[in-house]
């Protein structure tokens, strides 16, 4: 593999990537926040919107690069910045199009491709289900883990009743007396 087909390979792993966290987002959000049902036939279609938005990016990145070659050509003097192209850039903008180019074409067959939209699918659902696992897990063990199990618990315990006097208690205080409070006017 050459050059230019690395960095497609790279720029293509990259926006698939980018495809998966948003359909990811997407089935968490209509799942769990919307109450639906995982409906995979209903994500493929969001799948091959997420592909097509980001092959729209790397082509809007690869007219970016002709724009920019165009204006370095015969430019001979210093730079004066990063993204002041001279004319010794040409070639390089021209391959950087080119990658550009490739990496939109690539995820533009892939948006058309039945099973590599299946394929995105089921990686974001499992996405979604290992960050839903993931948070369960850490708030059954937070929520039911007893003292032995919880190394800190010796040094935190006198900071957790003082917390327990001076806040809830309190706050439990004040609640009764607005609660005697309602029962006497009423």
């Amino acid at each position: 593999m050459g050059r230019t087909a690395d960095a497609i390979a790279e720029g293509v792993a990259i926006a698939t990537a980018a495809a998966r966290l948003t359909l990811k987002n997407q089935i968490l959000v209509g799942t769990i926040a919307k109450g639906g049902v995982f409906d995979s036939d209903k994500y493929v279609d969001d799948a091959r919107q997420a592909l097509l938005a980001m092959a729209a990016e790397s082509e809007q990145a690869a007219d970016a690069m002709v724009r920019l070659r165009k204006r370095a050509r015969g430019r001979y003097s210093d730079p004066a910045g990063t993204h002041d192209y001279r004319d010794r850039d040409v070639r390089n903008l021209r391959r950087r199009a080119r990658q550009y180019a490739g990496v939109a074409d690539r995820l533009k067959a892939m948006a058309e491709d039945p099973e590599k939209l299946g394929v995105l699918v089921e990686d974001a659902r499992q996405a979604a289900w290992a960050d839903v696992r993931g948070n369960l897990d850490r708030r059954l063990v937070v929520e039911s883990m007893r003292p032995e199990q919880d190394p800190d618990y010796a040094t935190m315990r006198e900071a957790r009743m003082q917390a327990l006097r001076l806040v809830d208690l309190q706050a439990l205080s004040s609640r009764q007396r607005a609660k005697r409070k309602r029962e006497a006017a009423s």
